[in-house]
């Protein structure tokens, strides 16, 4: 993020402009709606500009740009349309002491103005870093028909109420407070009755809400899919965004952490394979902790909740306290990687099981049935093997597995570092030694196209 977006008051304060043709006035459009005391240099201006100085609006002064013009402005804006005229009034500008913008000349400019909609005194502000304004265009006229034209108006009401609404706890109250204001109750009392039904409207909920008795901690054991943030659940996204508190794992994505509340606390508590982790216990008492505050709680743990997750342990520990949880499932890394090498991980002739493995437990390296695992067309998933790879390798084909068996790890699965490695069980350990990242295995498959890929990826792993 090169610009950073913050909200400058302007009430009373300096803005100058020098310019007196379209690009000025296209700036002034947007200007005229704030409170700064707007002044305007040009030789030449536009008929427009001059009838908006005779309303009182602006203050127009009929000469170029010289220094001292800038002189205690908070901003000052370049719109000659000449290059080298703009040039000469961002050194003044910025020698006087001003936050100088170029029109369209981002590169010389000091900060940026961005696509704004307007619902005063709600704003919302669209910004691409240059990089694509038809973009910006088209998610202001997206943004434009969701926000109704009364929420400016709902909002400047709900403003002069604040201070009744300190009686509720700060936090989760007082936020469903808002919310059943702003996309409930408001909207509906000024539908029908206007500015005084808005009005009776909050101190109706406002007492509904005093009298409401205060919501139980819960714990929402959820999904968060192998990494990208696209393949979360609808209902996962929904509880990220309520969640007063989210305890998750190690291979939960940033992206995914973006995505909750700027209020809610975030702890991670992950743990990694053979690595330093948060006791189990620990965890336990993080939940258990929180949910005694009456905080709603989103324990978000990577791939499904599920598989491999301890999920069956949480549960436990959760009901031994009485505490309320549910589960929200996710996009298991299997299946994620099946997609992504293009193939299904179940195929009428070629398996007729299908397996979920783990690479090692709390104990070590994890025993399995390795005589029917490896049996010809077996298929199997196997997580947090890649450091066990060896030993898999040896156990499968001491049990009789062909060491030319496919075996594809996906690394870093659905995400955009996402590799994929194609090759054998006769090659496993070498593979696996150049993969840096969270992987899953793929037993038994090969990438839909590994005909052309396996070479390349063989030579990379010697």
């Amino acid at each position: 993020m090169q610009h950073f977006p913050i909200f400058i008051d302007t009430a009373g304060r300096r803005i100058v402009l020098a310019g007196g043709g379209d690009a000025a006035l296209a700036k002034l459009r947007l200007l005229m709606k704030t409170q700064a005391r707007l002044t305007v240099f040009a030789e030449d201006a536009a008929p427009e500009i001059h009838d908006l100085a005779a309303l009182g609006k602006l203050r127009l002064v009929p000469r170029a740009f010289a220094p001292g013009d800038a002189l205690c402005a908070a901003l000052a804006y370049a719109a000659t349309e000449d290059v080298a005229e703009d040039a000469r009034i961002s050194q003044l500008a910025r020698a006087d002491g001003a936050l100088v913008n170029l029109v369209d000349n981002l590169a010389a400019s000091q900060f940026i103005t961005p696509a704004i909609v307007d619902r005063d005194p709600v704003t919302v502000a669209i910004g691409t870093e240059g990089a694509a304004p038809v973009l910006a265009r088209a998610i202001k006229r997206s943004l434009e028909e969701q926000l109704s034209p009364s929420l400016g108006t709902l909002a400047r009401i709900g403003k002069t109420f604040r201070k009744a609404v300190e009686a509720l706890p700060m936090g989760r109250k007082r936020r469903g407070f808002w919310n059943d204001y702003y996309f409930a109750n408001g909207p509906q009392a000024f539908a029908e009755a206007g500015e005084n039904g808005a009005q009776n409207a909050l101190e109706v909920l406002l007492h509904t809400h005093l009298a409401a008795r205060t919501r139980k901690g819960s714990v929402a054991l959820v999904g968060a899919g192998p990494g990208d943030p696209e393949l979360l659940t609808l209902k996962a996204r929904k509880l990220l965004h309520e969640a007063d508190v989210i305890i998750h794992d190690t291979l939960v994505s940033a992206e995914i952490l973006e995505l909750a509340r700027r209020e809610a606390k975030i702890i991670h508590a992950g743990k990694t394979g053979f690595g330093t982790h948060t006791p189990q216990e620990d965890i336990h008492a993080l939940m258990i902790e929180h949910a005694a505050k009456g905080a709603q709680i989103v324990r978000l743990k990577s791939g499904d909740v599920g598989i491999y997750g301890r999920l069956d342990e949480e549960i436990e520990a959760l009901d031994a306290q009485g505490i309320d949880w549910s589960i929200v499932p996710g996009i298991t890394a299997a299946s994620a990687a099946s997609a992504a090498i293009g193939q299904s991980l179940t195929k009428r002739g070629r398996n007729t099981d299908l397996r979920f493995l783990t690479g090692h437990d709390v104990a070590g390296f994890a025993d399995q049935d390795w005589h029917s695992l490896a049996a010809p067309g077996t298929v199997a998933a196997i997580y947090m093997a890649k450091k066990g790879s060896r030993y898999l390798q040896g156990r499968l084909m001491m049990h009789g597995a062909n060491p030319d068996t496919p075996v594809t790890i996906v690394e870093n699965v659905s995400r955009a570092d996402q590799r994929i490695h194609a090759t054998t069980l006769g090659d496993l350990p070498k593979t696996a030694r150049v993969c840096t990242g969270p992987a899953i295995l793929l037993y038994g498959l090969s990438p839909r196209r590994a005909e052309a890929a396996l070479p390349a990826l063989k030579e990379i792993a010697q």
